[in-house]
């Protein structure tokens, strides 16, 4: 149940931070306005939150281990939201850069 409870908190924390800085893109870049922007910096915010309330409680350890996390989201947030096409390249970075947040977060550790 506890690694359940991980994975979901860093889904949701890599929604919040890929998807605020993608609001932050889409209001600068594209536009759309200081709404995006705005909304963008309360969803970065949150992800900070969100990313605190990791079972661990090794700062270093939940963030090396989301950059896995965030890697991989990002990808699959530019092929939703953007259409984008990774190639072989890319999907494969990802899965190794997800079996590191596996091996940090989740292997057995002794004492």
């Amino acid at each position: 149940m506890i690694t359940l409870r991980s994975v979901a908190l860093f889904v949701l924390a890599a929604v919040l931070e890929i998807g605020g800085a993608w609001l932050i893109w889409q209001g600068l870049r594209e536009h759309r306005g200081i709404a995006w922007m705005g909304a963008g910096v309360v969803a970065l915010g949150l992800y900070g939150f969100v990313a605190t309330r990791q079972p661990d409680a090794e700062f270093g350890r939940i963030l090396a281990a989301y950059g896995g996390v965030f890697v991989a989201g990002s990808l699959l947030w530019g092929v939703v939201a953007d259409g984008y096409r990774p190639d072989r390249f890319d999907i494969t970075g990802a899965v190794i850069c997800l079996v590191g947040v596996g091996v940090i977060m989740y292997a057995p550790r002794g004492g």
